[in-house]
Protein backbone atom coordinates (compact mmCIF):
# COMPACT_ATOMS: atom_id res chain seq x y z
CA UNK A 1 0.00 0.00 0.00
CA UNK A 2 1.54 3.29 -1.12
CA UNK A 3 1.46 6.26 1.20
CA UNK A 4 -0.33 9.26 -0.28
CA UNK A 5 1.79 12.39 -0.43
CA UNK A 6 -0.05 15.61 0.40
CA UNK A 7 1.40 18.95 -0.48
CA UNK A 8 1.11 21.44 2.34
CA UNK A 9 2.51 24.91 2.80
CA UNK A 10 3.30 26.74 6.03
CA UNK A 11 1.93 30.26 5.74
CA UNK A 12 2.72 33.26 7.97
CA UNK A 13 0.74 36.46 7.39
CA UNK A 14 1.98 39.66 9.02
CA UNK A 15 -0.80 42.07 9.92
CA UNK A 16 -0.12 45.79 9.38
CA UNK A 17 -0.10 48.16 12.38
CA UNK A 18 0.09 45.28 14.88
CA UNK A 19 2.68 42.85 16.12
CA UNK A 20 0.44 39.95 15.19
CA UNK A 21 1.38 37.15 12.80
CA UNK A 22 -1.18 34.62 11.63
CA UNK A 23 0.32 31.17 11.13
CA UNK A 24 -1.48 28.42 9.22
CA UNK A 25 -0.81 25.21 7.34
CA UNK A 26 -2.50 25.18 3.92
CA UNK A 27 -3.31 22.09 1.78
CA UNK A 28 -1.79 23.50 -1.38
CA UNK A 29 1.57 24.03 -3.03
CA UNK A 30 3.63 27.16 -2.41
CA UNK A 31 3.03 28.30 -6.00
CA UNK A 32 -0.76 28.07 -5.62
CA UNK A 33 -0.74 29.88 -2.28
CA UNK A 34 1.46 32.68 -3.64
CA UNK A 35 -0.74 32.99 -6.74
CA UNK A 36 -3.86 33.26 -4.58
CA UNK A 37 -2.27 35.94 -2.40
CA UNK A 38 -0.97 37.85 -5.42
CA UNK A 39 -4.40 37.76 -7.12
CA UNK A 40 -6.09 39.15 -3.98
CA UNK A 41 -3.51 41.93 -3.65
CA UNK A 42 -3.66 42.83 -7.36
CA UNK A 43 -7.47 42.95 -7.33
CA UNK A 44 -7.63 44.85 -4.04
CA UNK A 45 -9.83 42.16 -2.52
CA UNK A 46 -9.92 40.19 0.72
CA UNK A 47 -7.51 37.25 0.86
CA UNK A 48 -9.50 34.04 1.36
CA UNK A 49 -7.84 30.70 2.15
CA UNK A 50 -8.77 27.46 3.93
CA UNK A 51 -6.29 25.75 6.26
CA UNK A 52 -5.69 22.03 6.78
CA UNK A 53 -8.26 21.96 9.60
CA UNK A 54 -10.98 23.38 7.36
CA UNK A 55 -10.94 26.84 8.94
CA UNK A 56 -11.68 29.77 6.63
CA UNK A 57 -9.10 32.56 6.72
CA UNK A 58 -10.15 36.04 5.57
CA UNK A 59 -7.69 38.95 5.65
CA UNK A 60 -8.38 42.38 4.11
CA UNK A 61 -5.73 43.16 1.50
CA UNK A 62 -5.02 46.54 3.11
CA UNK A 63 -3.98 44.86 6.40
CA UNK A 64 -1.42 42.46 4.90
CA UNK A 65 2.09 43.60 5.86
CA UNK A 66 3.91 40.53 4.52
CA UNK A 67 3.44 36.91 3.54
CA UNK A 68 5.94 34.16 4.28
CA UNK A 69 5.26 30.82 2.58
CA UNK A 70 7.39 27.69 2.83
CA UNK A 71 7.26 23.93 2.78
CA UNK A 72 5.66 22.38 5.82
CA UNK A 73 8.30 20.49 7.77
CA UNK A 74 7.68 16.86 8.61
CA UNK A 75 6.84 16.65 12.26
CA UNK A 76 8.95 13.95 13.82
CA UNK A 77 7.81 12.31 17.00
CA UNK A 78 9.78 9.67 18.80
CA UNK A 79 12.31 8.81 21.38
CA UNK A 80 16.05 8.96 21.04
CA UNK A 81 19.11 8.67 23.18
CA UNK A 82 21.60 11.48 23.36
Amino acid sequence: MAKESKTTTDLRIGIADTGVDLVYEIDSSIDKVVATVQAALDAGKTLSLTDTKGRQILVPHSKIAYIEAGNAADRKVGFTTL
